[in-house]
């Protein structure tokens, strides 16, 4: 990845933030915490329909969300009794879309570009 100035790739981030990107990228690293963001990111959902959506049980929604919550990829609002999540904002969107897109190359065989 080339970037404008490349000289941000010559300093090393602080650990604290290679350990919390090191925990988010960890949670990405399972299908359907994948597959549940990636649908947080376009819009909110509530856990039923979050359930519904992804094929799996309420309870294992839950459990996921409360890892991604723990790891700020998500936001929680309430609306009422209810309980809404959505991806937490463009970085967090962006490093999605970033990473399926990566696998789609990879997967198609396709040419780096930047």
């Amino acid at each position: 990845m080339r970037d404008k100035d490349d000289s941000v790739w010559q300093v090393l981030p602080p650990n604290s933030q290679v350990e919390a990107a090191v925990d988010s990228l960890r949670m990405l690293a399972d299908p359907t915490r994948l597959r549940m963001l990636w649908l947080l990111c376009g819009q909110e959902y509530d856990v039923s329909t979050l359930a519904d959506a992804v094929g799996i049980a309420r309870p294992a929604v839950s459990q996921h969300l409360a890892k991604l919550r723990l790891t700020g990829l998500v936001t929680l609002r309430r609306d009422g009794r209810r309980s809404v999540y959505r991806a937490r904002g463009g970085h967090v969107r962006r490093m999605l879309h970033e990473a399926v897109q990566a696998a789609h190359h990879h997967v198609a065989d396709l040419p780096d570009h930047d």
